[in-house]
């Protein structure tokens, strides 16, 4: 397809026969993180101008859907999961072990390509920054944050996630 080199050439660039075909011919895989993981992990990389957790939580929220980085952003406006089938969805969290699957059904040896993982002590890392983190905010902010991430917490299954209460 033209264009299929060039730097970050999106999607919404192709028409909607391009697109079907280019759909079509690719496995598509989608990496999902729980949304208040992935704001922790945007905080924690200094991503944010603000000194506490609890005032960055603010700035994402006060920058809402349209103005919003793509580090926060709703997986599903930026993914789109509806209109597009993928054919893998990999759960952060689960990389070993999906990833050996992915691998396998890709026909590659299940090792060959996949650094050493160590899940189980991320998700234990992850929980207690969680649970810390989630602490800070404020009853309106945790609501406000439920409500922007609604569609994820509908869409993929975090279902220990501290947004989904």
């Amino acid at each position: 397809y033209r264009r299929l080199h060039t730097k970050e050439t999106r999607l919404s660039e192709f028409n909607q026969t391009e697109i079907k075909a280019m759909l079509g011919s690719y496995t598509k895989v989608l990496f999902v993180r729980d949304p208040f993981h992935r704001l922790i992990a945007t905080f924690l990389q200094g991503m944010g101008i603000s000194s506490s957790f609890s005032s960055f939580i603010q700035e994402v929220l006060d920058s809402g859907m349209r103005n919003g980085s793509v580090a926060w952003k709703p997986l599903v406006s930026l993914c789109r999961p509806c209109l597009i089938q993928y054919d893998y969805v990999v759960m952060f969290g689960f990389l070993r072990q999906e990833l050996g699957h992915l691998l396998c059904r890709a026909g590659l040896p299940e090792g060959s390509l996949l650094p050493e993982l160590t899940d189980s002590q991320v998700q234990w890392t992850y929980r207690w920054l969680s649970e810390q983190m989630f602490s800070e905010l404020s009853a309106q902010q945790k609501k406000q944050l439920s409500h922007l991430y609604r569609w994820d917490l509908t869409a993929f299954p975090f279902s220990s996630s501290f947004l989904s209460g």
